[in-house]
């Protein structure tokens, strides 16, 4: 499988797309609308300004939907649930939970990378992994203040009504469960992304910013399909089904909404906007 850390930190990502020009979609049902976009969670600096259809969806929507509560994950609180979940508290550590050549290659990385392994011995493969992709793409320019990070205090700021799909409890509870069971393919497979880091990020920056649906799906999604299934239901194809009746929720509800979430979610057969088409709302790039 490859690209696993692309998926993790961005996404922690049929037909005419390829055509399109930015990841934002106009969603109809009757008069109603519902604005979705799939975002970024890390840009670097120079991805700024955001194409033109993100603000327009901005401006003509009422409340802004998010995949989770941004505020609440920036708590303290938040941090150290976070770790608790994704730590070993039965006395064991990571080198006891992957194979001796897996643990092998991942000393190997952190020692050519200055990373001290002892100190983060007790974090499991769905922590770490994630944590070691965000310091390589930091030194790329990347910050994990993406596209919901920037909505979230343009919202805040303009009063707009901010909502979620997923609790941050849920959110956790996916995510630090991932790698259960494929510990050591997770982590291999993770090492190996990073060496080809910078090409693949240039690469999927620049099909989102197009909105190329069938790149981004080649680039993140077609590999952990096939080669880590559970992985994929586990973070897309779960989530996308319990997302799926909430954003059909706002349909009933006054005003417009504009979605952000992962772009991931929303590409391929799979992907958010494939199944409203199938249940027979109108969607077209704005």
């Amino acid at each position: 499988m490859k690209r696993l850390t692309l998926t993790l930190a961005l996404a922690m990502l049929a037909g005419t797309w390829a055509s399109a020009e930015s990841s934002v979609w106009r969603v109809q049902k009757g008069t109603s609308t519902v604005y979705i976009a799939g975002t970024c969670h890390i840009l670097r600096q120079a991805d700024y300004p955001l194409p033109d259809e993100f603000d327009m969806a901005y401006k003509a929507s009422d409340t802004i939907v998010f995949e989770t509560d941004i505020a609440a994950l920036s708590d303290p609180a938040t941090a150290r649930k976070m770790i608790a979940k994704m730590s070993y508290t039965d006395g064991s550590s990571i080198d006891t939970h992957l194979s001796p050549k897996a643990y092998a290659l991942l000393s190997a990385y952190c020692a050519s990378n200055g990373v001290p392994l002892a100190a983060f011995k007790k974090l499991k493969p769905a922590m770490l992994m994630p944590l070691l992709s965000l310091a390589a793409l930091s030194k790329l320019g990347a910050s994990q203040e993406g596209v919901d990070v920037y909505y979230h205090r343009k919202a805040t700021s303009d009063n707009k009504v901010v909502g979620e799909l997923e609790t941050v409890d849920e959110q956790i509870g996916y995510v630090a469960t991932m790698a259960d069971g494929n510990e050591d393919a997770f982590v291999i497979q993770s090492l190996n992304d990073m060496a080809t880091l910078k090409k693949e990020f240039d690469s999927l920056l620049a099909a989102w910013r197009k909105g190329d649906g069938d790149k981004i799906d080649h680039l993140m999604l077609k590999d952990m399909k096939k080669q880590m299934p559970q992985l994929y239901k586990r973070l897309l194809t779960d989530r996308n089904s319990n997302w799926l009746p909430r954003i059909e929720a706002l349909y009933k509800t006054p005003g417009t909404e504009f979605v952000l979430v992962g772009v991931a979610h929303l590409v391929g057969p799979d992907g958010l906007l494939e199944a409203m088409r199938k249940k027979g709302y109108k969607v077209e790039k704005l």
